[in-house]
């Protein structure tokens, strides 16, 4: 009898091990029943990532696996908006670039879904703007908590109007002559972004000149201008607009930035860390950082 229960109780392990395949590198399938712990100097936050953004879910997953967000630091904190972190040049060992390592870096195709809004407490992805990233795509590495407090409708509607200049901004951008030059322009300015200012050639300087010209000779801010008068505009959900009045938020990126999860548990560290002293930049005077972060088994919160 005991060799038989043996058996069997290695049998159902060998059973539940079967079913727990990784779908992805670093990511586990029973990961996605999971929540993120992440723990920092100031306490423990807990996230829920939504199964609506596939691509960042999973991404944010195989960094925690892999320990990435261990020891880096919250390296942009805005009061009354976000705290931001996934940097790795905050590291102990790293030597601080504002933008990170260039080397590691990498983007995610946008998932900006109507019912995921930037509601206090909403995970974000981080992002580069104006015309250098039309495509809104968001780094792979960094993200932001949502902070703020709750609005009044007269201040709603001001995020509405910058919210709209942006889709029409970005319908601009998106054009098809358009696109073209900006990519020509982007593409090799980031390409002598690698190279030292002093190694640029006359032959380049000039060919950026010329690209960015094309680009300026657009008026995209008028062209926007104009734009945003035919369109049709967007409104925010009344359910939205209600959380962001009783509750708080960011609206003015909605519609624009990927929202991916939000905090269940330890808005009240999210709030300590968002009050400390940063330089000008936003960058705090003391280091806030993450202990480490991992999945944990979801409860009820």
């Amino acid at each position: 009898m005991k060799l038989a229960a043996t058996f069997i109780f290695g049998s159902v392990l060998i059973f539940l091990s079967g079913c727990d395949k990784e779908i992805e590198e670093s990511v586990m399938k029973s990961d996605l029943s999971k929540d993120v712990e992440m723990v920092t100097d100031y306490g423990t936050i807990i996230m829920r990532l939504s199964d609506e953004t596939p691509i960042h879910r999973n991404n944010f997953i195989k960094l925690v696996n892999q320990s990435f967000y261990d020891s880096i630091t919250f390296h942009r904190v805005i009061e009354n908006f976000v705290i931001q972190a996934g940097n790795h040049t905050t590291k102990p060992s790293e030597l601080f670039a504002g933008d990170g390592d260039p080397e590691l870096s990498y983007t995610l195709e946008a998932e900006i879904k109507p019912t995921l809004f930037h509601k206090r407490g909403a995970v974000g992805a981080a992002r580069t703007g104006h015309i250098s990233n039309r495509n809104r795509l968001s780094s792979g590495l960094q993200f932001y908590i949502v902070q703020r407090g709750s609005y009044a409708d007269s201040t709603l509607n001001v995020a509405l109007e910058r919210i709209n200049k942006q889709l029409a901004f970005n319908h601009v951008i998106n054009g098809p002559s358009i696109r073209v030059d900006i990519d020509n322009y982007i593409n090799l300015k980031e390409k002598l972004a690698l190279l030292k200012e002093e190694n640029y050639t006359e032959k380049d300087t000039l060919l950026l000149n010329y690209l960015k010209s094309n680009v300026d000779s657009y008026n995209i801010d008028s062209l926007a201008d104009n734009h945003i008068e035919n369109m049709k505009k967007y409104e925010f959900p009344n359910v939205h607009r209600e959380f962001y009045k009783t509750i708080g938020g960011t609206p003015h990126l909605d519609q624009n930035y990927t929202v991916f999860g939000e905090v269940v548990k330890g808005m009240n560290i999210v709030d300590s860390i968002a009050v400390i002293k940063t330089n000008e930049d936003g960058k705090p005077i003391n280091d806030v950082r993450i202990i480490s972060a991992r999945m944990i088994k979801r409860i009820s919160y």
